[in-house]
């Protein structure tokens, strides 16, 4: 072993298998194709002096399976997530901070019908759409989040008013929504968040609802319903719907964002993990973290700050510490979903313990990488 080659350079060797990733030119392949190209890339380059720069994104994990996912929905989602990822870059390729990078992101998948959030979100009990996120800059650890919103197009941009122009860091229902008017924020009517696919999705699940509340004689719902959380209205997969962005920029500054239109039929104002700092959302100086997955569990577990304490007090690379909270901690609590990270080296994480996670990365050469499956 050479003197420049330290211990835990190769610790973080034998940590890389957390990052799976596939070439920008499988978004529009065919299904061979697309599972030709789901083969992992481990790569984890030793630090360098001038961190790399680059971002990270997901679309929600869960059983996401090839057979449920048409050749034509699943080149949009990829075109998507891929459009995403330029925006990003777009911003860091100039200069731009990552908390713009990941704000500029995740807007574009909130403008998706794709994904479960903003324009895309499903529907709760009533018939309503609430939507949570929450954003952290890593260079201050200052962080804005929102729940339960109703008429916030971008919930991404009400979470960063929420850190920049306001003492508090997180707002929910009617007061967030007061506040960005406050802030000049236009409000949208709730048809905007309208989806035929979502709002049919409600409607099954309210049915198998009915059906598991009748007479021990009428049809159960089986097993992967819609009754499971999270299962996906539109495909039938077991999926937990969320958006996120890691970034870090040219200066080494990092950042976090996630955004959720939460659980198909969820009641109560139930909220998960998105908005919650260090449970689905959380950056530090060292390391940045955007959470899809079970929510509660991701809450229990402060997941998202796990690992950036694993990075911080114990000094493990960070797919080391992404990997061993997803796959051990979550798995023996029986937590499902999925995380991306980024260290202040530019080191990348994806490990999730589900069959799948819509996921890509782009760095310093502006090439995207995108995958949906396990390979």
């Amino acid at each position: 072993m050479s003197p420049s080659f330290s211990p835990r350079m190769h610790r973080g060797l034998l940590a890389s298998t957390a990052l799976l990733l596939v070439p920008l030119g499988c978004a529009t392949s065919s299904q061979a194709g697309a599972a030709r190209d789901e083969a992992a890339l481990r790569t984890e380059a030793p630090p360098r002096v001038k961190p790399r720069w680059g971002l990270v994104i997901h679309g929600g994990a869960g059983v996401i399976s090839r057979e449920n996912l048409s050749p034509e929905r699943e080149a949009a989602m990829r075109a998507a997530l891929t459009e995403a990822l330029q925006a990003g870059h777009a911003v860091l390729a100039k200069g731009g901070r990552s908390l713009d990078a990941v704000t500029a992101a995740i807007r574009v998948m909130e403008d998706s019908p794709y994904f479960n959030a903003g324009k895309g979100a499903v529907f709760n009990h009533d018939g309503v759409n609430e939507l949570d996120a929450a954003v952290m800059d890593g260079k201050t650890r200052m962080a804005g989040a929102v729940a339960g919103v109703h008429h916030i197009q971008n919930p991404i941009d009400l979470a960063r008013l929420v850190m920049e122009k306001s003492p508090h860091v997180m707002m929910v229902g009617d007061g967030a929504e007061a506040f960005a008017r406050s802030q000049g924020m236009p409000l949208v009517d709730a048809k905007y968040f309208y989806t035929e696919e979502r709002w049919q999705g409600l409607q099954r699940a309210l049915e198998q609802e009915r059906a598991k509340e009748a007479p021990p004689a009428q049809p159960q719902p089986q097993p992967g319903s819609s009754l499971t959380p999270g299962v996906d209205p539109i495909t039938g997969d077991h999926k937990f719907g969320t958006v996120g962005a890691v970034a870090l920029d040219q200066e080494g500054n990092l950042a976090a964002g996630t955004s959720t239109g939460g659980m198909t039929n969820k009641r109560f104002g139930r909220v998960g993990d998105s908005p919650i700092i260090g449970a689905g959302t959380y950056a530090d100086e060292r390391c940045a973290v955007s959470a899809t997955g079970h929510g509660e569990f991701f809450i229990r577990y402060t997941v998202a700050r796990d690992i950036c304490a694993r990075v911080e007090y114990q000094d493990l690379p960070l797919p080391e510490a992404a990997n061993s909270v997803v796959n051990d901690v979550l798995v023996k609590a029986g937590g499902e979903g999925g995380v991306i990270a980024m260290d202040r080296q530019g080191h990348v994480a994806m490990p999730f313990n589900s069959s799948g996670m819509y996921r890509g990365y782009i760095g310093e050469d502006g090439t995207p990488t995108v995958a949906i499956f396990k390979p």
